[in-house]
């Protein structure tokens, strides 16, 4: 089916291609959820201008600002994720990328600590070269993120630092490096479900594993600080047409899920997601792992082992 249907299905049955969604996700993952969880590992100063983003050194915000964590505060932080239930587990770093072997080769290190640990490590660092995301995969790194964030056509608007192509290069480069990858973006910047549509076309053209789904969360001091919230409706439509567009890729509800979806937060398996972001989120809190792991009881699913 040709993503116009799928827009136009949407806007005219939005409940009955949601619960369509849902039956797909149930038919290519079952009852089973996927989590993951993540470490800002080094925060803020980031020359990038992505206007809503708290770390860029263009705006104002409060983020923290540190340089990269040593292995005795990721891998702890690392194995309570895991004694929850966690097996995917993701160094994040702010800035354009690794400027430093130095800095790359301690990444390393912790991946290969976290394979030691059972994990699946995941890492997103910026825009890395095939020689240093080979570099990782050797260490057991298993997954590269890098999100496109948007659509092509609405990337000029939130960021001028460094072009969508820039984006696509990287993943490309994870490929070629024979990582998994994991890419997707930020709804409720302002763009609209057809954005929305183009970017999950691009994700499946890329072949992308995994689909970080993000809802904005407005920051003092950033650009989008005054965006409004996206509605629970149209998060869970949102949802529901990623699923329809990769209907065998993961798609996980990532940052900004409570406040988005209010009391409709338990739906998202049935708009099709199959699985979710777990603790706290870059500089933000997010819900504790007891919360998330009774709600997925409670729904008669269970945690990927």
């Amino acid at each position: 089916m040709q993503i116009s249907n799928f827009l136009k299905e949407l806007e005219e049955k939005p409940w009955e291609f949601i619960v369509a969604a849902g039956r797909a996700r149930e038919a290519n993952f079952g009852p089973g959820v996927d989590a993951c969880s993540i470490i800002n590992a080094r925060s803020g100063n980031c020359p990038e201008d992505c206007s809503f983003c708290a770390q860029s050194a263009h705006h104002t915000a409060q983020a923290r600002a540190y340089p990269l964590l040593p292995e005795g505060e990721v891998i702890p932080a690392a194995k309570r994720a895991f004694d929850k239930g966690v097996r995917r587990f993701c160094i994040v770093t702010s800035g354009r990328g690794i400027g430093s072997e130095k800095e790359l080769s301690a990444i390393a290190r912790m991946v290969e600590k976290m394979r030691e640990i059972g994990f699946m490590p995941c890492a997103t660092l910026g825009s890395l070269s095939l020689s240093q995301l080979k570099t990782l995969k050797e260490s057991g790194l298993y997954r590269y993120h890098h999100n496109l964030e948007t659509s092509r056509s609405f990337f000029p608007r939130i960021c001028s630092t460094h072009s969508y192509d820039e984006r696509i290069e990287t993943l490309s480069a994870a490929k070629d490096a024979g990582l998994s990858t994991c890419s997707g973006g930020i709804f409720g910047m302002g763009e609209g479900m057809p954005d929305r549509a183009d970017m999950a076309a691009e994700l499946a053209r890329l072949g992308v594993d995994s689909v970080p789904v993000n809802f904005l969360m407005p920051i003092p001091g950033t650009p989008l600080e005054s965006a409004d919230f996206i509605t629970p409706l149209e998060a869970l439509k949102s949802i529901s047409l990623l699923r329809h567009i990769l209907p065998d890729k993961e798609i996980r509800v990532c940052g900004g899920r409570l406040t988005a979806l209010r009391d409709l937060h338990p739906m998202v398996f049935m708009a099709g997601a199959n699985g979710i972001l777990m603790g706290d989120y870059l500089t933000k809190s997010g819900r504790n792992f007891e919360d998330d792991l009774r709600m997925i009881t409670d729904l008669g699913m269970r945690l990927n082992g």
